[in-house]
């Protein structure tokens, strides 16, 4: 367990956003203040060295550059793993898998 403490955790973190599945890398995740949100800090992408690209990892990269934190809607998150080193970060369309939304109640007219 002491090794353990001295490495720094990662997340991968599974959400969805606008009819994709995101999946991403965090160091720290946790609940936010603001009701039905989860907080997603300090992203971690792959080695820019590399000289093979993924074009989804950089359409990620250039999405969340800049960004300090996330806060996303606890209704989006599909899974979150505590990781032992990061993985490609990546967007996948939902048509045909097997992710199925979280019900969501229709608005009635009353």
């Amino acid at each position: 367990m002491a090794g353990k403490d001295k490495q720094e955790s990662i997340f991968k973190i599974l959400f969805q956003n606008q009819g994709q599945v995101y999946e991403v890398y965090a160091r720290n995740i946790y609940q936010s203040d603001l009701y039905g949100f989860v907080e997603v800090e300090d992203y971690s992408f792959g080695n820019r060295s590399s000289l093979l690209i993924d074009p989804s990892e950089e359409r990620l990269r250039s999405e969340f550059e800049g960004v300090q934190r996330s806060f996303i809607p606890m209704h989006a998150i599909v899974r979150i793993d505590e990781v032992e080193k990061e993985g490609v970060a990546k967007i996948t369309d939902t048509k045909g898998g097997t992710v199925t939304p979280f019900p969501m109640p229709l608005p009635s007219d009353k």
